[in-house]
């Protein structure tokens, strides 16, 4: 199993918590995944830091989230899924929570489109949060300049979640480079089997773009486990997840500086 260096951190897992109710909207049956049950995780892998992020399930009710970091401590933060109109008010109190960024999902779900996010931008860049954006990665030219332009920094999930994998010369992943080497970008190399054709345990069709990224600007990629996998049945094992790393990012210093130094520069560890 990879050693990870201290302080390393995940920068995407979700809790999910029967004490929480899930919003009408979401139908999909959730897993029993709570904090404490994380923390188990965190310390087989020997990771100290984490980021909490919003499952869709709870929609903008974001108090499982926001009581995930208080239960995970001081070295946890946090991403809230917020609405455009969401209140100053309401605003502060997540960041108080330790919210550091807001998360926009913009694959089909019943929350949120491509029209809100300039305006969710707008409410919440004053904090200095970023935008989580999750998109099929093939929208991405379509995109590229509207999330160049945007008041905040922009976290683009899951090797760039292209939901068919394209080669690294395709002009979808050309434009991830491009937004990485914008500086206002970044991306998490996490979840290749939600989209691989291939499957594990390499993952090949997505670890060759996992493995660009990491080369091409290293000082724009974070790591994440995806915790707990939502949706696979079985999940897949959390070490084998974490030791792709040792395929992705060979070197022990470009490896620290993806788990340990961007996590506290993005984050604010």
């Amino acid at each position: 199993m990879l050693k990870v260096p201290p302080g390393s951190c995940d920068c995407h897992m979700h809790v999910y918590d029967v004490r929480y109710p899930v919003d009408p909207r979401w139908t999909v049956p959730l897993p029993i995944a709570p904090a404490v049950e994380y923390q188990r995780v965190q310390s087989e892998l020997g990771l100290t830091r984490a980021v909490v992020v919003q499952p869709n399930a709870y929609g903008f009710d974001n108090r499982c989230t926001t009581d995930a970091i208080r239960d995970l401590g001081p070295q946890a933060r946090g991403v809230a899924t917020v609405s455009p109109d969401v209140t100053e008010a309401e605003l502060r109190r997540l960041h108080e929570a330790g919210i550091r960024g807001a998360r926009c999902y913009l694959l089909p779900s019943p929350f949120l489109t491509w029209d809100d996010v300039p305006a969710i931008a707008a409410r919440v860049a004053p904090l200095n949060w970023h935008l989580q954006v999750q998109l099929d990665g093939r929208q991405l030219p379509q995109y590229e300049a509207l999330l160049l332009g945007l008041p905040t920094a922009v976290v683009i999930d899951h090797n760039g979640k292209f939901m068919e994998p394209v080669p690294t010369d395709h002009p979808a992943f050309l434009s991830l480079l491009r937004l990485l080497d914008s500086g206002r970008c970044w991306v998490k190399l996490s979840a290749p089997y939600e989209t691989s054709q291939n499957g594990a345990p390499r993952y090949e069709d997505v670890s060759v773009l996992a493995r660009a990224l990491a080369l091409h600007n290293p000082e724009r990629c974070v790591w994440a486990s995806n915790w707990p996998h939502p949706g696979r049945n079985p999940p897949p094992d959390n070490v084998d997840i974490l030791d792709l790393l040792l395929d992705w990012v060979p070197g022990e210093a470009p490896r620290k500086r993806i788990l340990v130094e961007n996590p506290a520069q993005l984050y604010g560890f």
